[in-house]
């Protein structure tokens, strides 16, 4: 932060001298007030860091002045001299919007210390406001890149139901950008000033899940050994997003449930019913009615949580917007690289545009990148891009090859990314946008056996 500017009001000028003095030695730009008016009429003039005020003045209270300093700059920090230090004194102060309060006599060690943390909170308070018009600029839908029919669908619908405060069920593969479209929910939404906060579901084993989302009272099992706020508390006047919900136990299902329909919740080993204000986006990338049928998944809360369902397409769904996903992810990944690369060859686009994407966006993006970190050429060729990508030159295997099951397309996937990653599972789990617990599942699921080597 630049110089601070203060401004000191007090009418006693022995007072006044010895602080502004003070703070002045301490690099701060000083004004000073002898009363209420005058303060007022400076801190119209100007937008102060703090103002140090005393309670007694000879025309107007000290919380007058306060409050003229708030309507003229609701930011400055307001900080109260008072002689009357009595708790009374200080609850009216702190009620009527100071930021703290000092009894006289002072100790000007401590003047300096609350001007400090006012200072240092107000930088946070500007930090903040700066993060968060940055995220809602980023995460905005007219920066959705996608011009097919397919996500034209999506945009629309998840424009007429972001200013709602429905519960929202994202469907669709891994990598086609779920959490990026819950984001963008919350930010289009009135709770963009909330905070929005991230569970993947599938990760975490049922005990651990219920103490992450509800929290835990002190003892409530072994190694509690604090009360423990969950994410639906954590998450108050915001947004949560529960990732990969298809995967969690019948326990944790009726207790969401339970969220979903009294808006309240119970810490883990306790008994009190604590009020939640949150909105709920869950996703998943398998077909609930399935897990409903197969009893797997209770049918209330899919209900519950599917009053929008919002289906988010499969990059080869929609492949005339392969173009402007790539070309954004270039301009991306050179400007963080640093490097000069600033077109795809026609050749490169093709291949691109042609090949099966079975890990989607999230599967094109890393591709890119890998490319502009790796090419030595303004422009991205045919040899930059994965070895499993270059194979499919030529082909046009949406017209004259054999179209494979997904599921085969997810194994061969799989497979390469634990030959890319010379059998180490973690770097394989991460390539791939996944947890390794998920990806140990799908390893087992198509019948992988990762103790032994990769062929």
């Amino acid at each position: 932060m630049e110089s601070a500017h203060l401004l000191v009001v007090d009418d006693d000028p022995q007072t006044l001298e010895v602080l502004a003095e003070l703070l002045r030695r301490d690099g701060r730009q000083v004004a000073t007030a002898p009363s209420g008016t005058a303060a007022i009429d400076l801190a119209r003039e100007t937008p102060f860091d703090v103002v140090l005020t005393d309670l007694r003045l000879p025309d107007l209270d000290g919380l007058e002045v306060l409050r003229a300093v708030h309507a003229a700059s609701p930011d400055t920090a307001v900080i109260v001299l008072t002689a009357f230090g009595t708790m009374d004194t200080a609850i009216e102060a702190i009620q009527a919007g100071a930021y703290d309060y000092l009894s006289k006599p002072f100790k000007l060690q401590a003047v300096r210390l609350i001007i400090q943390r006012a200072l240092e909170r107000k930088r946070l308070l500007h930090e903040n406001r700066r993060y968060r018009q940055e995220l809602r600029g980023k995460y905005q839908l007219a920066n959705v890149i996608g011009a097919s029919e397919p996500m034209l669908d999506v945009i629309k619908t998840v424009a007429r139901v972001a200013p709602t405060r429905s519960t929202v069920l994202l469907q669709g593969e891994s990598g086609t950008g779920k959490e990026l479209m819950a984001r963008m929910l919350h930010h289009s939404s009135d709770r963009a000033e909330g905070p929005f906060v991230a569970l993947d579901c599938g990760a975490l084993p049922e005990t651990l899940l219920e103490s992450e989302l509800f929290g835990h009272e002190k003892g409530a099992f072994t190694g509690a050994t604090t009360r423990k706020h969950g994410l639906f508390e954590v998450a108050r006047g915001g947004t949560c997003f529960l990732d990969e919900i298809g995967d969690i136990a019948p326990a944790v299902q009726a207790r969401l449930l339970r969220v979903l329909q009294e808006h309240e919740i119970k810490r883990v080993g306790g008994t009190e019913a604590i009020p939640i204000d949150v909105r709920i986006i869950a996703s998943t990338n398998k077909r609930l009615e399935g897990q409903v049928k197969a009893h797997t998944f209770r049918e209330d809360l899919f209900y519950r949580l599917s009053v929008v369902t919002i289906t988010l397409p499969p990059l080869r769904e929609r492949r005339e917007d392969i173009p402007l996903l790539a070309e954004f992810f270039l301009r991306k990944f050179a400007q963080a690289a640093g490097k000069s690369v600033d077109r795809i060859a026609p050749e490169t686009m093709a291949v691109l545009a042609g090949y099966a994407w079975p890990g989607n966006v999230r599967e094109l993006e890393h591709a890119i990148e890998r490319a502009v970190v790796l090419t030595q050429n303004p422009i991205l060729l045919m040899e930059d891009l994965p070895s499993a990508i270059q194979a499919t030159a030529g082909n046009e295997p949406y017209l004259d090859a054999p179209v494979l099951p997904l599921r085969e397309i997810e194994r061969r996937h799989l497979l390469f990314a634990l030959e890319r990653a010379h059998g180490n599972r973690k770097q394989a789990a991460a390539w791939l946008g996944i947890t390794r617990r998920t990806f140990y599942r799908m390893a087992a699921r198509h019948g992988i056996n990762l103790t032994a080597p990769q062929d």
